[in-house]
């Protein structure tokens, strides 16, 4: 095994994020394969952590609603409900290992004010010492659209950024960056991204555009040029591939790091 996929199998601290639309209504089922991928990291001695978005959506059909409401009141209501079922099916898959979850809710002011972002490293550097997966969301219960991260792509780069990880994987709904949106005709691949590469020719479209979440292409090459540049290198492929990924095939977008001093 060649090229920077081959830095994947050592990595020791890997963070995985998944969005709404891959983890949530028709695609619930999901959990299971990415719980399985998860769970063979995990196995082999990696310290993991999953970044899930997905309360919202979830919690949509159990205060039947027919779609994600707009008043940020019922969004918080549907997160409190949904960050609850999400965790009890994280943790109902995870059960079959056995590993347990610990959840982790964050603010953007968590991680930019120094005595909480302290606290919230120290936190997870401990859960990991113990072997637990945390599985880190946005605090959507609190969170206000002054004070939020903007979208869980971010919040994964900010994650990987704490705690040092090795290694960023980006899952949504399409399989690689592409120099176009994939659906239109002339769409190519993009294996590798270059540090130095402002993706100056690159026309963006959705990725993950379900109309459950925030994320869309922008949001995740942000991400993760977020992450790149404080060192961690990323992977960007789709959730129905996470297995392959932390597994070291080459696939998706790699986005390499830039050079830690």
């Amino acid at each position: 095994m060649t090229g920077p996929h081959a830095s994947v199998l050592g990595a020791k601290r890997i963070v995985v994020k998944v969005g709404s639309s891959s983890i949530s209504g028709a695609n619930a089922a999901q959990i299971t394969p990415l719980v399985d991928a998860l769970a063979a990291a995990h196995g082999r001695g990696c310290e993991i952590v999953l970044v899930s978005s997905g309360a919202i959506a979830t919690g949509i059909p159990f205060l039947e609603l027919d779609s994600r409401p707009n008043d940020l009141a019922t969004q918080q209501a549907a997160a409190a409900v949904g960050q609850n079922v999400l965790m009890w099916r994280y943790q109902t898959s995870l059960d079959r290992f056995p590993i347990i979850a610990g959840q982790v809710l964050l603010t953007a002011g968590d991680l930019d004010h120094p005595t909480p972002r302290g606290n919230a490293q120290r936190a997870m550097e401990r859960l990991l010492d113990l072997r637990i997966l945390p599985i880190v969301n946005e605090n959507d219960t609190v969170a206000t659209h002054e004070i939020r991260f903007g979208d869980n792509d971010r919040l994964a780069a900010l994650v990987a950024e704490l705690i040092d990880a090795d290694l960023l994987v980006l899952l949504s709904d399409v399989d690689a960056l592409y120099t176009r949106p994939p659906h239109e005709p002339g769409a190519r691949p993009i294996p590798f991204v270059a540090h130095s590469d402002d993706l100056a020719g690159v026309e963006l479209g959705d990725i993950g555009a379900a109309g459950v979440g925030t994320g869309g292409a922008g949001t995740k090459i942000a991400a993760a040029k977020l992450a790149a540049s404080s060192g961690t290198p990323v992977l960007l492929t789709s959730t129905s591939r996470v297995g392959e990924a932390l597994s070291g095939v080459e696939l998706g977008t790699w986005f390499e790091a830039t050079p830690r001093p």
